[in-house]
């Protein structure tokens, strides 16, 4: 359950973005930052971080804000549940405020609290803090939806030793939504989630050479997941389309996590 927060409650952490940091529509026009925490606590610690929310309406703005658990399916995309999940964190939560009315233009920073259990073993501790328009038409406890009218926050807390352990599970040359491209499907049998790093440089059979480099993608303790890789090219963005690969293509370099190395040296398709 959530609970309040004291008013003295003003610190700031910096993250990067899983879910788009600002939201548009009817009702709802604001900014959240940062829109992702990465927090660190030792069994029976407590931390209290801040986010800031800016209304960029013309009217006063109206805000619902509360937790929700949620998971990634196979192509990376998050589902919101306000039911909590087994063995959620969620309890361990206390926020600010559930009801936020902004003026045109204004900040406000809002106060979250996480506190370990005393008992806790090295795990991950995942949620998000949502931020919500309020409109009236809307069903109360609608909270299942893609994001459009409402910003997630997503928040990871390691606890203790937590920590993630990579495996590489396969590796092939698949037709993704994005063109074909490599892709490496790998397991995580730690207790914290990871995301991969690392630049690798490939050759085709023509002697064409591109760089690849992994999609931001979380990879969750206890799940096996695909992640593409993209080509790293001038003007690069993350949806830059490769150029034509002349098969096979050889990759060599190293994938990196945390404080962990995977040197790759490889072709495809083998």
């Amino acid at each position: 359950m959530n609970t309040r927060l004291p008013i003295r409650l003003c610190l700031w952490c910096g993250l990067a973005a899983l879910a788009h940091p600002a939201a548009m529509a009817q009702g709802f026009a604001a900014y959240v930052s940062p829109p992702r925490l990465e927090l660190r606590l030792q069994a029976g610690e407590r931390k209290r971080e801040v986010i800031e929310i800016q209304h960029a309406g013309q009217a006063d703005g109206n805000y619902r804000l509360y937790t929700a658990d949620w998971t990634l399916d196979s192509d990376g995309g998050a589902t919101f549940s306000k039911e909590l999940a087994p063995g959620s964190c969620r309890p361990w939560v206390a926020i600010e405020r559930g009801q936020l009315t902004l003026t045109s233009g204004a900040r406000y920073r809002y106060r979250i609290e996480v506190s370990a259990p005393a008992d806790s073993p090295p795990r991950e501790c995942r949620f998000a803090l949502m931020v919500e328009g309020q409109h009236p038409t809307r069903p109360p406890n609608d909270v299942n939806f893609p994001l459009g009218g409402r910003i997630a926050v997503i928040v990871y807390v390691a606890i203790g030793t937590a920590a993630p352990r990579l495996e590489l599970v396969s590796t092939r040359w698949e037709n993704t939504p994005r063109g074909s491209r490599p892709v490496f499907e790998l397991r995580n049998t730690g207790e914290a989630h990871t995301r991969l790093d690392g630049v690798l440089k490939g050759t085709d059979q023509k002697g064409a050479t591109t760089e690849w480099v992994p999609m931001d993608t979380p990879i969750l303790p206890g799940e096996t997941r695909k992640i593409a890789l993209r080509p790293l090219i001038d003007g690069d963005t993350p949806t830059t389309p490769p150029g034509p690969v002349s098969l096979p293509l050889k990759l060599k370099g190293a994938l990196e996590w945390n404080d962990a190395q995977l040197p790759i040296d490889l072709t495809l398709p083998p």
